[in-house]
């Protein structure tokens, strides 16, 4: 039960009031601020746009706990559901807690609002990511009975630590190797032409390890990828996608993406890079790393950290960052618990 010294509050994400997202633009930065303690806060207007224009296939339901009598969060949660074909089973759910208002039974009650939804939205499976940074999120997840399903690492490299000699010769030996395919690039939208071919070059994504997690493949279509795209670029993000296109048959092979905000001109944010099995052996993951590398070193000299997240069972992927000095940086863990075991954990906490 929650203390008579709190008011618990849903709320719509895409459509709340002014003075929820302010209080929960304020929240977020708190906890940015101790998970990220050197990177500026995200400003009220960016995270306003994100929320509004959360993709429409994404089911969202929030809630934030405040003392009463004030309009200040100390605690929020939000509970995630994609309405695709497939994963209908699972929920992505996030719990969050400032730390003077921690051990005070705060992600319990949380808990059992995500609960109570996911049963009501039949997903049998919640996900959740703790960080090392916030050792109390997984003495929580550990303590509701979750299971760890993937070990991961927020892994970051400095440009000025960057070995451009490397570089070099990564772009020299892509050029000799991958006679038999073009290198393209995209510039934030996706070409409408090959929309539907380039759904089908980002699924290359489920062959990166997924551990223990009971989830399967994502098949997001041409739609998925627009709403996708414009939840990122009305937040101000930019992103480019370098591509590897086999000549003789017009197919994509391979891509690489990185994210840059200009509220954030120091970082860079790098995303999905993959290479399906059957091209796995012209070098095409390193020309696409070191082309794009090449490319943010020309264009965004305002670049000093580039970010990745990687399991720490990918050791192909692994293998090409730490070759070019990508260290780790935070690590993660991600946990999966059946709802029914949720509901079971919050029945004998009472």
């Amino acid at each position: 039960m929650l203390s008579s010294a709190f008011e618990l509050k849903s709320f719509d994400p895409r459509n709340a009031s002014d003075e929820i997202y302010r209080a929960a633009n304020a929240f977020s930065n708190r906890m940015r601020a101790e998970t990220l303690p050197d990177d500026p806060p995200i400003p009220f207007d960016e995270a306003v746009r994100g929320w509004r224009n959360i993709p429409a296939f994404v089911n969202v339901t929030a809630w934030g706990v405040t003392r009463v009598g004030a309009m200040q969060f100390v605690a929020t949660s939000n509970i995630a559901c994609l309405m695709t074909e497939e994963n209908r089973h699972l929920a992505e759910m996030q719990i969050e807690v400032l730390p003077e208002f921690r051990r005070q039974g705060l992600a319990r009650i949380l808990l059992a609002q995500i609960a109570e939804t996911a049963t009501r939205e039949r997903r049998r499976l919640l996900i959740g990511t703790t960080g090392e940074r916030i050792p109390a999120g997984e003495v929580f997840m550990a303590r509701l009975g979750a299971q760890k399903g993937l070990e991961t690492h927020t892994n970051q490299l400095r440009i000025a630590e960057l070995n451009r000699d490397l570089l070099r010769e990564w772009l020299a030996r892509g050029e000799e190797r991958a006679t038999d395919f073009d290198l393209g690039f995209w510039d934030r939208a996706y070409p409408e032409s090959d929309l539907q071919a380039i759904s089908e070059l980002l699924q290359v994504m489920n062959t990166a390890p997924r551990g223990d997690l009971q989830f399967e493949d994502f098949k997001f279509t041409p739609e998925h990828l627009r709403q996708m795209e414009k939840s990122a670029l009305e937040r101000g993000a930019q992103r480019w996608t370098l591509y590897v296109r086999e000549r003789a048959t017009a197919k994509f092979a391979g891509f690489t993406e990185v994210f840059w905000h200009p509220n954030r001109p120091e970082i860079l944010q790098q995303a999905g890079t993959g290479v399906f099995p059957e091209f796995r052996t012209h070098g095409l993951g390193r020309w696409l790393k070191a082309a794009m590398l090449e490319k943010v070193l020309r264009e965004r000299p305002q670049v000093k950290f580039v970010r990745t997240g990687n399991a720490d069972s990918n050791a192909a992927m692994l293998k090409i960052n730490n070759e070019l000095g990508f260290k780790p940086y935070i690590s993660h863990a991600i946990w999966q618990i059946e709802t029914a075991r949720a509901l079971e954990y919050l029945q004998a906490s009472r």
